[in-house]
């Protein structure tokens, strides 16, 4: 598993979406690695000052990888629809709707104007 970590700016603790490697792999060679540039900031992370390679979420930063995610969440879904059919069994439905949850989780924290750095770890 790795990690996208969403960072408020104040000293509050970050938020953590673990994602497999396959969609680690996936969004690093999508747009969503190419929205934003990482600059080193320093953070005070458990009361530790650290210098991490972060991107701003600005309002531009935000719109765009917003816009990637609901294309990304609608596309998923469509996939799902077709996949599943009338009855799957629950090991079923969670296998298929993973990467939709995960996509999910990931739009909340970009929306969540809370965050304002995404740290993307690959």
């Amino acid at each position: 598993m790795l990690d996208m970590i969403f960072y408020p700016a104040n000293e509050q603790p970050p938020h953590y979406v673990e994602l497999s490697e396959d969609i680690s792999k996936w969004l690093a060679k999508s747009e969503f690695f190419k929205i934003g540039k990482s600059v080193t900031i320093k953070m005070v992370i458990d009361k530790e000052e650290e210098k991490l390679p972060l991107v701003k979420l600005s309002k531009d930063n935000r719109k765009k990888l917003r816009a990637f995610l609901l294309e990304a969440i609608s596309q998923e879904s469509d996939n799902i629809l077709s996949q599943l059919g009338d009855s799957p069994s629950k090991q079923e439905y969670q296998d298929a709707t993973y990467l939709l949850r995960k996509l999910q989780e990931l739009r909340k924290c970009v929306e969540n104007e809370n965050y304002k750095y995404l740290q993307r770890v690959v």
